[in-house]
């Protein structure tokens, strides 16, 4: 059975919760460690990931605001910049110099804000999906359904606006300008509450909507950058905001997307309800990690 260790890391505003599994996270261990990050998503997330790479040593984390990593500063939202610098900061901990890193989702944006500014943290960087509106052709309608979410979860709490996200996570093609005309999802159909409970805390839907999919990556420090960045999507995804903004990623860098099995939790092997295909897309994660540079 693989060690876990945990470990936490006090920064502005918030303490940082991570994981290292299997073996020293220090320098001279072989293969640099494999840091996989999300978010909101939080290290529970990677338990089935994380058990395909016993061969070396992998972190997880709680992001600020998530899981363990409970927010001290008071403030609602945040911002990938903040993301950002809690990564280099769990980096610099390790004290195991430059990593490898498969970041998912609101993790891929966060990661490609750390490795805009900090390249010499990241070795590898596999950025799978990230939602990045403002890189889409159809980026104003994009941004304004993503801010719509966040205001239904500000007014009407958390059925109503996971309702829509669902939605709009799972809408094939460009956004319509009148997607805020269409009827809105009914909670009940997803399984979602009804009632409002009044709270307004959610990583998801209060903290991170708008400061994650509002991110604009910077191509011109990420195609200066001595990290190897790979761009990746779900076969299964083609079509969707995620893997579209990835196409557009990549773009952006000069690369085509890397096409990963399953779809937008594919490494997931039953965390949240979930499951892709993970044996599959831990292979095709390997594949990419160690093709020579």
């Amino acid at each position: 059975m693989v060690e876990i260790e945990t470990r936490t890391l006090e920064t502005p505003g918030a303490k940082i919760w991570y994981d290292v599994r299997g073996g020293r996270a220090d320098a001279g261990a072989g293969d640099p460690v494999l840091f996989l990050v999300g978010s909101p998503m939080d290290a529970s997330g990677f338990v089935t990931l994380a058990s395909h790479f016993t061969d070396r040593t992998v972190v997880t984390y709680d992001p600020r605001g998530a899981g363990r990593s409970i927010r001290e500063d008071g403030a609602v939202e945040i911002v990938p910049e903040e993301h950002a610098d809690d990564l280099r900061r769990v980096i610099e901990a390790l004290d195991a110099g430059a990593v490898d890193m498969f970041a998912s989702s609101g993790g891929a944006v966060n990661a490609l804000a750390l490795v805009s500014r900090h390249p010499e943290l990241v070795r590898t960087l596999v950025a799978h999906e990230p939602p990045a509106a403002p890189v889409l052709p159809d980026s104003e309608a994009a941004l304004a359904v993503c801010a719509d979410i966040h205001a239904t979860y500000m007014r009407d709490g958390l059925g109503p606006a996971m309702a829509k996200f669902i939605a709009m996570a799972g809408r094939k093609g460009p956004f319509p300008d009148d997607w805020a005309d269409e009827p809105a999802p009914d909670p009940a159909a997803f399984g979602l509450p009804t009632e409002d409970d009044g709270s307004r805390d959610d990583p998801l839907l209060g903290q991170n909507m708008r400061g994650c999919t509002g991110y604009r990556p910077d191509f011109g420090a990420l195609r200066a950058a001595s990290t190897r960045i790979v761009v990746a999507a779900g076969k299964e995804s083609e079509g969707e905001f995620c893997a579209r903004a990835a196409a557009e990623v990549a773009a952006g860098l000069g690369t085509e997307p890397a096409i990963f099995p399953s779809n937008h939790g594919g490494f997931m092997g039953g965390e949240y309800g979930q499951h892709g295909a993970p044996a599959e897309f831990a292979q095709a994660l390997r594949e990419v990690l160690y093709v020579e540079r």
